[in-house]
């Protein structure tokens, strides 16, 4: 491994991070509140860090796949260690574990929190937990390839490793252009965002917050009620429909930009996706107003918020889910294994490898009736390469496997079967509320320090896709080369 451009990556991503903390650090001046000194010295420590590691070389500035795996995986876990110290240097949290467990929370944009009372603490804070959601949503790393030409270093085995879903592919010829169109998309759409709550007479911090969290599709709540605290219907619509924007491949978004509709039209994962949520939608509405939830309306926007919120692992919430019909959270559940599109900012197993595990099962069939035939796996008319389908068969069997065990794990703190479960998927899948203990309206806070670590590890994970991580646990990989 090439130990020197892997510590001077490092060191950009720290020099970056020290600097979008300013924001947080001018709000906490212009409010007087007590975490000011926390930014200071977070920024002061971050930015020395930063300049020492950049400042290493390698033996040359080229990235192996190994160095991009190295270099994302170390570059979650450094840049969560440094922002965790505001909160807990201001004492928004008991323990430095908790701390860094809700800016883990924040940078893989999954949304538990084990804070309880988010309405108490200090705004500087508060803009900073949402603001590592539309700073992870998209990836810091991507960002910093856009900076890595500049500086004589290749990255696109850094693009590989943090890109989500089975298939790392470009939309421009060089790695830096795909940075910067994805980046146009992502602030095109905050933009837009923010202006539209701005019409629902939002306040431009309110708005900003609740947009970083869908654009991110990570679902930090401001308020105890989380998006229920508003009660506007023009809101609530609003953020779930860019819920469901964020859920969507951005690539879909570069093909709209070069008028390729007919591409976005007959995407498949697209039309899966959006299948999902309609018909969910519908079964959880209809279960609601069976239920005497209240009018049709009612239960159609509701069902709705939830079911793209939860699709899209990004975890808001306009009612306690909780408390509804059996069969409306069953549904949920299932979501929250689904997840969104590959390369969204969404996290879940995401629906392209659900689409092509159903195309597998069917093929499987067709051969109990046809045995000799060669059925090829199609998707978007292309023919998908044995290695991309054994990807996907590779990764749901591990999803599932550490699903199972690190359940198995949580209910040695004592909690119920539906808690623990969902402590995991919620983690995993970078979802956020759970059901039972940890729901909507509750946190993860009851959890021991071990715990909250493990569930930590598990956001990691699933934002990384997990093999980015396991590859990293091989010890012949930090091995040096000669």
């Amino acid at each position: 491994m090439n130990y020197g451009i892997v510590l001077r990556v490092l060191g950009i991503l720290l020099i970056i991070e020290s600097s979008l903390m300013a924001p947080s650090l001018l709000i906490s001046l212009y409010e007087g509140e007590h975490d000011f000194y926390p930014f200071l010295i977070t920024i002061i420590i971050t930015l020395i860090v930063g300049i020492i590691l950049s400042r290493k070389k390698g033996k040359d500035n080229l990235i192996s796949a190994k160095d991009g795996l190295a270099i994302v995986a170390l570059g979650w876990l450094s840049i969560s260690i440094l922002g965790a110290m505001p909160l807990f240097l201001a004492k928004s949290t008991p323990t430095y574990i908790d701390a860094f467990f809700e800016i883990v929370s924040g940078f893989t944009t999954t949304g538990s929190s084990v804070i309880e009372n988010v309405e108490i603490l200090p705004k500087g804070i508060l803009f900073w937990r949402s603001f590592t959601h539309w700073i992870g949503g998209m990836g810091i790393l991507v960002f910093t390839i856009a900076l890595l030409p500049a500086l004589g270093v290749g990255g696109f085995q850094i693009y590989k490793a943090e890109s989500p879903g089975p298939i790392a592919g470009k939309m421009a010829p060089r790695i830096k252009d795909t940075a910067k169109i994805l980046y146009i998309t992502y602030f095109s759409i905050t933009i837009l965002q923010v202006i539209l709550l701005l019409f629902g007479k939002m306040s431009l911090f309110d708005a900003l917050l609740h947009t970083f969290g869908t654009v991110g599709t990570g679902g930090f709540g401001i308020k105890a009620e989380s998006v229920g605290y508003y009660k506007s219907s023009y809101i609530h619509i609003v953020i779930a429909v860019f819920m469901v924007l964020s859920g969507v491949s951005f690539s879909l978004y570069y093909s709209l930009y070069r008028k390729k509709i007919r591409d976005v039209i007959k995407n498949e994962e697209l039309g899966l996706y959006l299948g999902i949520v309609i018909s969910s939608t519908l079964f959880i509405a209809i279960n609601l107003y069976m239920t005497n939830y209240g009018k049709i309306s009612l239960s159609l926007r509701d069902s709705f918020f939830q079911v793209a919120s939860i699709m899209t692992t990004t975890g808001y919430s306009t009612a306690d889910f909780d408390l509804w019909p059996s069969f409306s959270k069953g549904i949920l559940v299932l979501l929250m294994f689904i997840g969104a599109s590959a390369g969204s900012t969404a996290g879940g197993i995401k629906v392209i490898r659900i689409l092509v595990m159903f195309k597998l099962i069917k093929r499987e069939i067709l051969k109990i009736f046809h045995p000799r035939a060669i059925i090829p796996i199609r998707n978007d008319g292309r023919v998908l390469s044995n290695e991309v389908i054994a990807g996907i068969y590779s990764f749901i069997a591990l999803y599932m496997v550490i699903f199972s065990l690190s359940t198995l794990l949580v209910t040695l703190e004592g909690v119920d079967l539906v808690t623990a479960s969902t402590s995991v998927i919620a983690t995993l899948s970078n979802i956020g509320p759970g059901l039972a203990l940890v729901g909507p309206t509750r946190s993860f806070a009851l959890y021991s320090g071990a715990t909250k670590m493990l569930l930590s590890f598990l956001m990691l994970l699933g934002r990384l896709e997990l093999f980015t991580i396991i590859a990293l646990l091989a010890p012949k990989n930090w091995r040096r080369e000669m």
